[in-house]
């Protein structure tokens, strides 16, 4: 959530940034008045209980009439006290229930629009002319059959459509990725984590994630439990409720976790293959730092994301996200998008988002600097390999006119030293 100050001095800012979201503005103007509401019965109801407290020491001394009118005067300001805390109550609800459906804080520098109106930063790597080369390019579901890799048909079978399963070197594909990944994260300093599938509403509420994107998350409401979309929301929520000590920061983490997501916005989007599926696994970065410190980390994983990709050899492009597509919790976003030769565009793979104190705030997270007060500190996030994506591109780019496909170097030691991938018989 953002600091309730800066709402009191700057309300035009909040609301510009609501705008640029395409979010409601009047939100901003309903959650002044909840909050004026609240602080004013709070003030009403210190000015009673200091009355009450008062008046108490003078029922002690009186005699008579003087007593009894004071007596009178004592029921009806109990009687005020309860009324003005139930107000108090009251308005600070409606105030964090209306706080809780502002997005953050939009960049200044983030382009204004949807999801078309991004900002190409950068295009990193060279495509493939597979005119040049002689050949027509073969997706990768079809790719995927021939070595033995994706099985749709099965995964539709036992679970439904955007099910699949990772077969023979597909599953150790899986596995190469994840372990390069992890070892690139690793060596940057980040702390692997295997991190929960699971976890109560507080946390999902916390990172932001049952707002605009509750239709996508699956509840288990025997267990009042959210299955996770990523392991940003575990890795948020580790140090939920704790003050941190600022020496120590940033503090970084890589979680691998499974990620599950109704797609429920994309009926009849990416309906072939496994670029767009209800159940994936993947590889997330996540870091806690000074807010001050923020931006300086947010270019940081967006190194580590355009290192991965490179070392994948996977042409890409680095896009600044425009207003309307950043999610309800970040003010800036970059996505890394691969080349897909087959479909003839640059595709999302990766995404770092910078999300300052906002989530800190909902989750009470805090850091302690010098002078020894606390604050609420900055998270970040950014994928570094979500993996059926990954894979698709991977097969896609390094296809060979008979269906093999080329390994790149970094994923080599994870896969016994293979160089390729070879079609198996059938």
């Amino acid at each position: 959530m953002i600091d309730l100050r800066l709402l009191r001095e700057d309300p035009d800012r909040v609301r510009a940034s609501q705008r640029a979201r395409g979010e409601d503005v009047d939100l901003v103007d309903a959650l002044l008045s909840a909050d004026e509401r609240r602080r004013s019965s709070s003030v009403r109801f210190d000015e009673l209980r200091a009355e009450q407290k008062q008046l108490g020491k003078q029922v002690a001394k009186a005699q008579g009439e003087e007593k009894t009118a004071l007596l009178e005067r004592t029921r009806e300001l109990s009687a005020a006290v309860k009324a003005a805390d139930a107000e108090q109550d009251e308005a600070a609800a409606e105030a964090q229930q209306l706080l809780l459906r502002l997005g953050n804080l939009v960049h200044p520098d983030v382009p204004v629009g949807g999801e078309e109106d991004f900002t190409v930063l950068e295009t990193l790597g060279e495509k493939r002319d597979f005119d040049a080369e002689g050949f027509t390019p073969r997706d990768h579901l079809e790719l995927g059959g021939l070595l033995g890799a994706i099985d749709m048909e099965r995964g539709a079978k036992v679970s439904g459509s955007r099910f699949y399963y990772l077969t023979g070197v597909g599953a150790l594909l899986e596995l190469a990725l994840v372990n390069a990944a992890l070892a690139q994260a690793t060596e940057a300093g980040f702390t692997p984590m295997l991190t929960p599938a699971l976890v109560k509403p507080a946390s999902m509420e916390g990172t932001g994630f049952l707002g605009q994107a509750a239709q996508d998350v699956y509840h288990l409401e025997q267990d009042d439990l959210y299955l996770v979309g990523t392991s940003e929301v575990p890795l948020a929520a580790y140090h939920m409720d704790e003050i941190l000590d600022g020496g120590r920061l940033p503090l970084r983490y890589a979680g691998f976790s499974p990620c599950f997501r109704r797609e429920a916005g994309s009926y009849g989007k990416d309906t072939r293959g496994i670029f767009r599926v209800h159940q994936f696994d993947k590889v997330e970065m996540f870091s806690f730092v000074a807010p001050e410190d923020a931006e300086a980390e947010h270019t940081r994983l967006l190194d580590w994301e355009k290192q991965w990709l490179t070392s994948l050899g996977l042409p890409f492009q680095v896009i600044d996200v425009a207003t309307g597509d950043l999610g309800a919790s970040a003010s800036r976003k970059y996505d890394c998008e691969a080349w897909i030769p087959t479909q003839g565009k640059y595709r999302e793979l990766t995404s770092a988002s910078n999300c300052n104190e906002f989530q800190a705030r909902r989750l009470a997270v805090r850091m302690r600097g010098e002078g020894g007060r606390a604050r609420p500190l900055a998270t970040l996030n950014g994928t570094l390999c979500a993996v059926p994506r990954t894979i698709v591109a991977l097969l896609e780019n390094h296809q060979q006119v008979d269906g093999s496909v080329r390994v790149p170097e970094v994923l080599r030691p994870y896969l016994g030293g293979r160089e390729v991938l070879e079609p198996v018989a059938t």
